[in-house]
């Protein structure tokens, strides 16, 4: 299967958005808003405008909050995957919902992401890019230098055939992960149950040379604190401005 849009798509939303504090000690990080639409509306509106019918939420801290909002939702079709005992992490947390995502490739994003489109939206970008003879997971990453309101080392490199490894611990690396992805569920063969971070899948991936990643073409940025998110805001009223992003 190459380019075919996935029809599946879970949006982690069960993080506990520490940094973001104390917003989040009264409100989810997904249901912040940015220019007046939260997070994860705008997640859902990007999924459901490639053809994703179905997207799975998992909920663990203030998870009613999130539930209630989504409940008038018509498209897409939203079911809930409830974290009550714990947090299940990245990994754990899609493991878990594996049943309710089908034996297909899916879309999987962090509940806390913002960013701007290029000239492709970036979730066909993905799902053109996408070659499931050759991958396991297929990121979309953003370059380091031009993440708005990120201060890290990066994350990944990329080879020419678009293979991606993590940077050593003294590296900085070209790109960040942008916290949106295609997984196929055998990336979760062999994980055990429980809580475990997406990176260990990652890391096996990557050694089987069956993690890849693509270029974001668009705008990018991190919403680390509440001093961020207002840079964010006054960055992206900017942007809107100087040239039409969709």
């Amino acid at each position: 299967m190459t380019g075919k849009v996935p029809k599946h798509g879970i949006i982690l939303s069960a993080g506990l958005g520490e940094r973001m504090r104390p917003i989040t000690d009264t409100l989810p990080k997904p249901l912040i808003p940015v220019r007046g639409q939260t997070l994860i509306d705008s997640i859902l509106d990007r999924l459901e405008a490639v053809g994703v019918s179905e997207v799975v939420v998992n909920l663990h801290y203030l998870g009613a909050m999130i539930e209630e909002h989504l409940r008038g939702r018509p498209n897409p079709k939203i079911v809930f995957s409830r974290e009550v005992d714990e947090r299940l992490e990245t990994g754990g947390g899609v493991r878990k919902a594996l049943s309710l995502l089908g034996p297909d490739p899916f879309f999987a994003i962090n509940g806390d992401v913002c960013w701007l489109d290029g000239l492709t939206p970036a979730l066909e970008r993905l799902a053109a890019g996408w070659d499931e003879r050759t991958m396991d997971a297929l990121l979309l990453l953003h370059p380091t230098a031009s993440a708005f309101g990120y201060d890290g080392l990066g994350d990944f490199l990329l080879d020419p055939l678009g293979r991606a490894q993590r940077r050593n611990e003294r590296q900085v690396a070209p790109f960040v992960f942008a916290g949106i992805q295609i997984l196929h569920p055998r990336l979760f063969k062999g994980s055990a149950d429980g809580a475990f971070s997406l990176n260990t899948l990652y890391d096996k991936a990557a050694e089987a040379e069956r993690l890849y990643g693509i270029r974001h073409d668009g705008e990018w940025f991190h919403i680390g604190t509440p001093q961020g998110l207002a840079e964010v805001e006054e960055a992206m009223h900017h942007m809107a401005f100087s040239s039409p992003q969709k």
